[in-house]
C-alpha cells in the first residue's frame, strides 16, 4: 500500500479541519471525496447561503463533496460506498453511525483536539483552559460506539501558557493536528499501528470532560476569584465569548470581556464593583482581588481595547459587573 493509492475520504467542516485536508492534498495523498455539513441559510430573509471552510477548499481543489442532511440517508451511503474508500478521517464534524464508520477496511480514525481520554467531547480547547490547565495537546483514535472512546493511535502534547487563550491554542493544534494525521495516514500505509485502549489510561487520573457550550455556560460568575475568572475569560476568547452584564445609572448592558489580567490583593470593595481613572484602568472586584479589563465590547459595539473604550465611556459612581 502505498500514500498513491491509499483511498481516503476526509469528513469535516470548520476552518481546524481545513489545515488537515490541505496537508493531505499538498503532500499528494489520494483523498477520493470530502465529505461536509449541508450549506445554511443566512441573511434576513435566508435567502444566500453560507458553506463551510471545508467546502470552500474542497471546491477550490476539485474535490469531489457529499452534503447529507443525514448520515443514514440511503442515497448518501450509496454514494459514500461508490468512493471505496480503505480509510476515512474525521476533523471536526458530526459523530458518525456505525453503518458509516465501519465501512472502510482500514476504519475510520478521528483527530480530536486534547489528550485523550481527557476532555471528551465538543469543546475540548474552551474547557482545558476554562479549567487552568497546563497542557493539552492532539489524539488520533479509531471511531467505535461512543463518542471520543475509541482505541487511541497517537497523542502530541502541547503547553498551555498562561497567557494563552483559546482562539491561539485552537490554531496551534490545528497546525499540529494537520501533522499527526498525516502521520497516522503513513502508519496506516506502513502497517505500523500499535493502538491503546482508552480505559486503560483512563484509570490512571480524574477525567474531565468538554461539553458543548452555550450561552449561558458563558456567563461570568465573578464570585469565583481571580485565577478562576481568568481562566474562564481566556478559555472562552475569542469565541464564543464570556459576558457579564454592566449595571450603571438604572440600566444593565450586556458586555463580552475578551482579555484581563490578574491583580491579587485585599480589598474591602463587594465583588463586580468597578474602578476606573477614566483613561486606561477599569478593573472589576473580586474576592481576593482584581481583574483589569483589557479587551471588551458592549453588546450593540464593536470590539475594543479598554483606551479606546475609555475615550467614549462617561463612568459613573456605583457602576458594577452583575
Amino acid at each position: 500500500m502505498t500514500k498513491e493509492n491509499l483511498k481516503i475520504v476526509f469528513m469535516g467542516t470548520p476552518q481546524f479541519a481545513v489545515e488537515s485536508l490541505k496537508t493531505l492534498i499538498e503532500e499528494k495523498y489520494n483523498v477520493v471525496g470530502v465529505v461536509t455539513m449541508p450549506d445554511k441559510p443566512i441573511g434576513r430573509h435566508q435567502t444566500e447561503l453560507s458553506v463551510s471552510a471545508v467546502k470552500q477548499f474542497a471546491q477550490n481543489h476539485g474535490l469531489p463533496i457529499l452534503q447529507p442532511a443525514s448520515l443514514r440517508d440511503e442515497a448518501f451511503l450509496e454514494a459514500l460506498r461508490k468512493w471505496e474508500a480503505d480509510i476515512q478521517i474525521v476533523v471536526a464534524f458530526r459523530m458518525l453511525p456505525e453503518v458509516v464508520w465501519a465501512m472502510p477496511p482500514f476504519g475510520t480514525f478521528n483527530l480530536h483536539a486534547a489528550l485523550l481520554p481527557q476532555y471528551r467531547g465538543a469543546a475540548p480547547i474552551n474547557w482545558a483552559i476554562i479549567n487552568g490547565e497546563t497542557q493539552t495537546g492532539v489524539t488520533t483514535f479509531f471511531l467505535d460506539h461512543d463518542i471520543d472512546t475509541g482505541n487511541i493511535i497517537r497523542r502530541v502534547p502541547v503547553p498551555i501558557l498562561d497567557t494563552d487563550n483559546a482562539g491561539n491554542v485552537h490554531d496551534r493544534l490545528m497546525h499540529l493536528g494537520a501533522k499527526l494525521v498525516r502521520e497516522t495516514v503513513d502508519a496506516v500505509i506502513e502497517g505500523d499501528l500499535h493502538t491503546i485502549p482508552q480505559q486503560s489510561l483512563a484509570e490512571e487520573t480524574k477525567l474531565h470532560t468538554a461539553p458543548k457550550i452555550f450561552r449561558e455556560t458563558c456567563r461570568i460568575q465573578w464570585g469565583n476569584g481571580v485565577k478562576r475568572t481568568y481562566d474562564f475569560i481566556r478559555g472562552l476568547s475569542p469565541y464564543p465569548a464570556a459576558w457579564t452584564e454592566l449595571v450603571y445609572g438604572g440600566r444593565r448592558q450586556v458586555m463580552k470581556i475578551y482579555s484581563t489580567e490578574k491583580e491579587f490583593s485585599t480589598h474591602q470593595f463587594p465583588t463586580g464593583t468597578l474602578h476606573t481613572d477614566g483613561k486606561t484602568l477599569l478593573k472589576a472586584a473580586l474576592p481576593d482581588g482584581w481583574l483589569h479589563i483589557k479587551t471588551l465590547q458592549l453588546s450593540g459595539k464593536r470590539r475594543m481595547d479598554i483606551n479606546e473604550f475609555l475615550r467614549g465611556f462617561h463612568p459613573e459612581s456605583g457602576m458594577r459587573l452583575e
